[in-house]
């Protein structure tokens, strides 16, 4: 038998008029024409095209003639000989080819789906018994890219849902910084920290340019990595090693902008197709200060690797890798407190099961060990996690998805112990939650799926998306859930270590 559950009757849709303004870029022998064929317009038709452009875009940027700039820039980053003489001219031929690098991207106009919501630094102007969350939703636009977006939402004594304004405009970070390194200083930092094996050192750095950038460690990185067997000091030592090299990039948006407004879009190679299905979580540090991560899939159309989102605000956020055996496939979702003084993270190496890592770096994930598979009818293809773990005084709440016949997805639960959350000690043998009729139809048929939930009034409060066509939301008495979950208990630990 099925737990009560309530649907709550708002949904939220993508919405294709709200879109970005990208960089266009294709290839440099067009963009050698097409600068030329600015710089020959006289000054009048110059004036007029620029005007007439903004005249058509200018109400769907907050600001386009910046976007122009930048793209300006980029462009001549990649022709570089091409600078001195653009800069020389007027701002309004600048802006001018800045705007034929442009184009807009509809980052919703796909699917909008698959949530996750974490409590609000600001929760001012509230009445008792409300709540004001940031939910994260991943946006698909043309050609299958997913970005991330965030909406806030207040949660009422009932805990209805209620969506605040979302702005007609949404854009890009105003400043994006890319990790770069020198021998020197990278040498210098790797040393300060512990002993290291000089011989595998040298072997990561040495083909490496005197100046580089993540991507380029990356590269050797894995290729090293791949050369020697699991479970290899050589491995640990490249895994320690690249701790030093712990961001990829920083973006920063401007205080002027409403959370609507700020999307996360693919910025490396590494995510260039996508990044899927963000789990933001609070976590609480050792000395009670608060952060927020959030673990997502970063997607390059042929590999699939797990990243790190790391923000203090929603304004500042850090791109940082992960690394280790572990740190393969999908469905990474970290606890939100240290346990027994380690990180743990749950996730599924193997597409099947479920699994936690414990470690004493949260960006190195190594020797997971199995926890659940399979067990019920409606999820013997598959399960997953469907976001970071709710800390309860019964265990260790984690919402959970099956996949079934027909490719079905439906919601469930497992609670695991507080002290050692290896161990199971309950899970739900019916759906929580399965796709009714009015929810089955979109992008992606028949799914339910949800990338965090919080507990609120008693409650938990399930955010889930459905057939990847919108979000939607509901609640369950908390005391029910956990009270169903201990009568189905059966303590249930696989061997420590296993990967099978």
């Amino acid at each position: 038998m099925q737990i009560p559950i309530e649907r709550k009757p708002l949904r939220m849709y993508g919405d294709a008029s709200r879109v970005i303004g990208r960089f266009f870029w294709a290839g440099k022998d067009r963009a050698y024409q097409l600068i030329d064929r600015v710089i020959n317009l006289d000054d009048q038709e110059t004036h007029d095209t620029l005007m007439r452009t903004l005249r058509d875009f200018a109400r769907r940027h907050r600001n386009t003639i910046g976007i122009y700039r930048r793209h300006l820039n980029a462009a001549l980053e990649r022709v570089p000989e091409q600078r001195e003489k653009v800069l020389l001219l007027s701002e309004e031929k600048q802006a001018l080819i800045g705007a034929y690098f442009t184009h807009e991207y509809s980052i919703e106009s796909a699917a909008f789906f698959n949530p996750s919501v974490v409590p609000a630094l600001d929760q001012t102007g509230l009445e008792r018994g409300q709540m004001r969350i940031v939910m994260s939703m991943r946006a698909v636009g043309e050609g299958h890219t997913s970005s991330i977006e965030f909406r806030n939402i207040v949660l009422d004594r009932e805990n209805n849902p209620i969506a605040e304004p979302t702005n007609q405009f949404v854009g890009l970070a105003e400043r994006i910084y890319y990790s770069q390194y020198t021998k020197e200083a990278f040498s210098k930092r790797t040393r300060e920290r512990d002993e290291i094996d000089q011989e595998i050192f040298d072997l990561l750095i040495q083909d490496l340019p005197d100046n580089f950038n993540h991507r380029e460690l990356y590269e050797r990185y894995w290729k090293l990595w791949n050369q020697y067997p699991e479970d290899s000091r050589e491995r640990d030592q490249l895994n320690h090693l690249m701790t030093v090299a712990d961001r990829y990039y920083e973006l920063q948006f401007s205080l002027d902008t409403d959370i609507s407004e700020r999307v996360l879009y693919p910025m490396i190679d590494f995510e260039m197709k996508g990044m899927e299905d963000a789990r933001f979580l609070q976590f609480v540090n050792d000395d009670g200060s608060k952060i927020y991560y959030g673990t997502y899939t970063a997607y390059n159309g042929s590999q699939i690797r797990p990243m790190i989102i790391e923000t203090e605000d929603f304004y500042t956020f850090t791109i940082r890798p992960v690394y280790g055996d572990a740190a393969v496939n999908k469905n990474h979702a970290i606890f939100p407190r240290k346990i027994n003084g380690k990180y743990h993270v749950l996730c599924r190496i193997d597409g099947i099961n479920n699994y936690i890592i414990k470690s004493d770096r949260l960006q190195v994930w190594d020797d997971a060990v199995k926890i659940s598979e399979p067990k019920f009818s409606w999820q013997l293809y598959q399960v997953g996690n469907c976001g970071a773990p709710i800390e309860t005084d019964k265990g260790w709440l984690v919402i959970t998805h099956g996949v079934g016949p027909m490719r079905r997805y439906c919601l469930g639960a497992m609670l695991l112990d507080l002290d050692d959350p290896s161990i199971v000690i309950g899970q739900l043998e019916e759906p929580l939650l399965s796709p009714m009729d009015d929810e089955r139809e979109g992008y992606v048929p028949n799914v339910v799926y949800s990338c965090g939930s919080i507990i609120h009034n008693g409650e938990v409060f399930i955010p889930y998306g459905i057939s990847d066509e919108a979000a939607r939301f509901a609640t369950v008495s908390l005391d029910t859930l956990l009270e169903t979950l201990l009568e189905n208990g059966s303590t249930q630990q696989f061997s420590t270590g296993s990967t099978n």
